[in-house]
């Protein structure tokens, strides 16, 4: 009988907590604050990684410079293929 209150606990916390992170979500998104994961505002210039094409946020790319030209990647791997094929 005891077991079957204690997982009626848990069952009730599990259940309690996934409402809690929906109401916070929806709250967040009433207020429009935006975490490290979420969708800019307006539209952002994207740049393009020379070795697989794929477009990135300029601020969450890798980037180096070489002269007066920067260069952004999606990855820490793409950069060092980069490297790799231009020295």
């Amino acid at each position: 009988m005891l077991m079957r209150y204690v997982l009626f606990l848990l069952l009730a916390i599990l259940v309690a907590r996934a409402c809690w992170r929906l109401l916070d979500g929806i709250v967040a998104g009433a207020r429009g604050r935006s975490g490290p994961g979420s969708v800019p505002r307006q539209g952002v210039a994207m740049v393009r990684d020379p070795v697989c094409g794929t477009f990135v946020v300029p601020a969450r790319a890798v980037t180096i410079v070489e002269g007066r030209t920067k260069v952004s990647f999606c990855s820490e791997s793409c950069r060092d293929k980069y490297r790799a094929r231009t020295a």
